[in-house]
């Protein structure tokens, strides 16, 4: 059951961070919490795996916090390519009018 809230919370948190930090224009709309979500379950069973208490904080603290932290950097990533990779697109078809001409 702690694992649902966990995926919930890392989806909220990847939510937060689409809305709030800039790039928003560059991904779709399920991507950023999609990463929240993986980042949040895929520490917590791996911390449980460790040994850490489900009803511990640290487990919380953690896990949530990499969800975060995966989640502000992955978008920055993501939407800092993109605009790159779409202003070399622009410069391509503005030079030779065909996406195919390398």
């Amino acid at each position: 059951m702690e694992l649902l809230f966990v995926a919930l919370f890392g989806a909220v948190i990847g939510l937060a961070a689409r809305y709030f930090l800039p790039g928003r224009s560059t991904q779709g709309s399920v991507l950023v919490p999609a990463i929240g979500t993986v980042a949040a379950s895929a520490v917590w069973v791996g911390l449980t795996w460790l040994g850490w208490d489900w009803a511990g904080g640290w487990i919380w603290w953690v896990s949530l916090g990499a969800a975060a932290a995966a989640s502000v950097v992955l978008n920055l990533v993501i939407s800092r390519r993109r605009i790159h990779a779409d202003q070399r697109m622009l410069q391509l078809l503005a030079k030779t009018g065909s996406p195919d001409t390398a």
